[in-house]
């Protein structure tokens, strides 16, 4: 039986827009099974959702704060999020 899937939906804020930080949020998110997305918003924010385990999505909040090599993380905001996540985890 599978375990229990989690859900959060997190807003990071900072220089991560064009220094590949969906991209590299993409990979950390395949290798940790995290299903969800990344995509950059109006404000020069990233919206990031990830579903999956209770460990691994708190292992993905982690490195949200590390993010890609190019990037300057200043803030994550993180909620709980209801929704549909569909399999994979997509970039926009």
């Amino acid at each position: 039986m599978s375990e229990e899937q989690h859900q959060v939906k997190a807003r990071v804020r900072g220089r991560v827009q064009g220094v590949w930080f969906r991209k590299h949020t993409q990979q950390t998110a395949l290798r940790l099974g995290l299903d969800g997305w990344a995509v950059n918003c109006d404000d020069g924010s990233v919206e990031v959702v990830f579903q999956g385990t209770h460990e691994a999505v708190d292992q993905g909040c982690q490195w949200l704060w590390t993010g890609s090599p190019m990037s300057r993380v200043d803030q994550v905001e993180i909620v709980s999020f209801i929704g549909e996540v569909p399999a994979g985890f997509f970039t926009g």
